[in-house]
């Protein structure tokens, strides 16, 4: 009874993980993917490689963004951190 009932609550704890409930990153002016995919593809990165960008806002902030080479060679944004230019 112990068991079934600590896997029934690992259950629903685990159901609340799922990455599908949280939004997409949405490009900003300064992404790679703002207004588009790329022109060119990756031909010569292997499938799954992160790729970084850094670039500054139109408020002076610093942005870092990771970008995950999909299938199709197109580019999916992952992850979006914003700060400022020189940490405290």
């Amino acid at each position: 009874m112990k068991a079934l009932l600590s896997a029934l609550f690992a259950g629903a704890l685990l159901a609340g993980c799922s990455s599908a409930d949280s939004p997409a990153l949405e490009p900003i002016p300064g992404s790679i993917t703002y207004g588009g995919q790329p022109r060119t593809k990756l031909s010569k990165s292997p499938v799954g490689s992160a790729v970084y960008h850094q670039f500054y806002n139109g408020t002076g902030q610093r942005v870092e963004e990771t970008y995950i080479l999909q299938p199709d060679r197109s580019l999916k944004l992952v992850r979006r951190e914003i700060g400022p230019d020189f940490p405290d």
